[in-house]
Parts: C-alpha cells; structure tokens; sequence
C-alpha cells in the first residue's frame, strides 16, 4: 500500500490516551443497589431493616394477595409474568427487604442539640456492629451527614468522626459496602474539603487509603452549573467520589416550582439529571435518582394502590432515562420498586439475549433488527445489570 507519509507517530498521543484511561475508565461493571433507604438517626434500630421488610410484606399480602392485581398496579405487564414478578418481590422482602441503608443525620433528621446528636450518633455506630454481628447489614450501608452550605461543617465532621470511631471500636474494623452522603454541594470546593477529611480520618483510624468514599447530592442549580464546567472534579478527588444522588425537593424549590410540581418527572429535573449523566459519563462513578416524598393515607386498599401507582411511575420513569438507583422512605415503596424493577428488567430480557446471541452468530435478529457494535454493548451491558438486579436465577420465570 502507498502511502504519503513516511511518519505515522503521534505525538503525545500515549501522554493523550493514557490521560483518558484515568480519566474516564468507564462503568465499573459491580453490583449497584436499586435503592437506597433513608431512616432519621433518632429511629433506626438493629431491627430497622427486618421491619421494614416485615411491614412491606404485610402491605403485600393484604392489598395485593394474587397475581393479576399486578397489571392494573404497576402498569401493563407481559403474558405470565406477573406471577414471575411477585414471587419475586416476596422472596425480596423476605430475604433482603434493604440493600441500600443510610442512616440520616440530615434533612430527615433536623437540628439538635451537640449532646442530643452525640448520643445518636453512638446508638448509629452501636446499631451498625449489632446488624453486622447478626448477618443483616446491608450490602450497602453509611450514614448522611449535614451540609458544609449550612454553615456548620465542625458538627458534619464530628458526627462522621464519632460514628466511624464507633463502628471501628466495637468491630474492629470498618465491613465493606460504606458509603457517606454528602448532601447541598452548592460550592466545589466543599468537595475538596470533605474529601481531605476523609483522607484524614482514614489515617487516624488506621484505614487503608481509599477506604472511606462519599457520594455527592445534587440538590440546587448552582451545582449543576459547577458539574457543567468542572473538568477536573472527579480526578481531583482521587477516586472517592462513588456516586452522584439527585435531590428532587431541594433542587426544585431551588428552581422556584410550586410544591404541585415538585416531582421526578418535571423537566427541569429531567435536564439536571442530564447534567449529572454528562458531567460524570465514562468515569465509573454511580447515579441515583430521587424519592417520592408520599406514604399511604391510609390503609385502604385505593389509598395504598394509589401510592404504588404513583410511585411506580416515578421509578419507571427513572429506569427509562438510565437511572437505575433512587431513595424509598416508607416501607410501602420497597414493594413498588421491587415490582417495578424486575418488571423493567424481566420485560426484554428473552429478547435482548437473543439479539446478542444473532449477532455473535452473525445472523439477524429478526424483526427488521440492524443492531450495531454500540448497540450490542448497550445490550450486554444491560443484561448484566438485570442479572445483578434480579439476583437468584434460579427464582426466574421469565
């Protein structure tokens, strides 16, 4: 072959590519919750999670004793799958109601008194190594800390302090699944200054370097604007940002929108996520969508049926933009968000194998289906997710 050049080096193109490979090394291809649960300091006990479950299975057997009440629920599923989804939500609830726990020392659980909190701090630290003694910690699990924005970060820091002090003290050691949220980010710079705490911390508990991670919130518009323009934020934390959270109330409050309009689906949070999903694309840290801020009125089967409905809407929403993790706050939204979730997950799945299995034969897919290389990967990568999702594949029907 001719060529015109006589030189095809590059220069600093391995200085360039070696760049984009810390940079942006991609999704981590780990287990990522589907939720996370959220629980006030002041009532989180080492039975939290089981009453949780508990609670969510009554709810279930009561308001939703057999299968074909599903469709009209959750919205229309596939022929026989309905029996596959709801086996498969009280096989959750009985096993692991809550994979995803923090405990809050934030919003949901208000401004005390220094003492007040210490002691909630120590019954937090004292709750965690009785869950982990007992085998019923979540695979995730952390604590929410107050905000650097409001103005105390000294109360922020010793809550952290003293919960990780505790958890090592009666342990030993810190179990593996800690994640700290990080919440009202309005300046770039808390970053920064949380992330060195940390590192601080780690040293003087005598943790290995990297242990203590933090996700972020995204709850106002001035963050929004600083993931926009921020090229170095996630190197510059050196690895301990995880994970990304949206805020729904805070950040639209910020925006200005009626409490009527305070929800997951409006489309100036649709345009923050969309933010966040840029900003943070290609360098493996972790997304999470919102919560819906509702529980029953009462326990009528119409009032509980309309909270599933409204909550399984949001989740369906936030599954259909790529946001495969949220917040539940009531019992009652395990069940929708189990429900939903292996419903998304389980819909496709037959025929989304099959696409990859056409194209790795090199044979079409059927149905006028031209897939490409993105697609494939998109699809591989979307049955893995419903693997780790779904757990167990010997509980599936479908």
């Amino acid at each position: 072959m001719r060529t015109t050049l006589g030189d095809h080096h590059v220069p600093g193109f391995g200085v360039t590519l070696a760049e984009q490979a810390e940079r942006y090394p991609g999704p981590t291809g780990e287990w990522q919750p589907v939720h996370t649960v959220y629980v006030p300091a002041d009532r989180v006990d080492r039975h939290t999670v089981r009453s949780w479950g508990d609670a969510a299975l009554g709810l279930l057997e009561r308001h939703l004793p057999g299968d074909a009440e599903l469709s009209p629920v959750f919205g229309p599923l596939p022929a026989g799958l309905a029996a596959a989804v709801r086996r498969r939500v009280v096989l959750k609830l009985a096993g692991e109601p809550v994979e995803d726990l923090r405990i809050d020392f934030e919003d949901g659980y208000g401004v005390r008194p220094g003492e007040e909190e210490d002691a909630h701090v120590r019954n937090a630290a004292e709750t965690v190594a009785a869950m982990h003694a007992e085998g019923t910690l979540p695979r995730r699990w952390g604590l929410r800390v107050k905000s650097f924005a409001d103005g105390d970060a000294a109360r922020s820091l010793r809550t952290l302090d003293g919960f990780l002090t505790g958890v090592t003290e009666h342990l030993g050691e810190i179990p593996d699944g800690l994640t700290i949220t990080f919440p009202k980010v309005l300046m770039e710079a808390y970053l920064g200054q949380f992330a060195s705490r940390l590192a601080a911390l780690e040293e003087g508990l005598g943790l290995g370097e990297g242990t203590l991670r933090f996700e972020m919130q995204v709850e106002a518009p001035q963050t929004v604007m600083f993931l926009m323009r921020s090229r170095d934020l996630v190197p510059s934390l050196g690895g301990r940002l995880a994970a990304a959270h949206f805020g729904v109330f805070d950040y639209t409050a910020a925006c200005g929108l009626s409490p009527a309009e305070q929800r997951l689906d409006h489309p100036v949070c649709d345009h923050a996520r969309e933010v966040m999903r840029t900003a943070l694309a290609g360098t493996g840290v972790e997304l999470s969508d919102g919560s819906l801020a509702a529980s029953p009125s009462s326990d009528t089967t119409e009032d509980v049926h309309a909270l599933w409905r409204a909550h399984a809407a949001m989740v369906r929403h936030s599954l259909r933009n790529g946001f495969y993790q949220g917040w539940d706050m009531h019992p009652s939204h395990l069940v929708s968000r189990y429900a939903t979730v292996y419903a998304f997950h389980l819909a496709n799945h037959e025929a989304y194998a099959e696409r990859v299995r056409a194209w790795e034969a090199r044979r079409g897919a059927g149905g006028g289906v031209m897939d490409e290389p993105a697609t494939i990967k998109t699809l591989t990568a979307t049955l893995h997710r419903a693997h780790l999702a779904l757990g167990d594949p010997s509980t599936t029907d479908a």
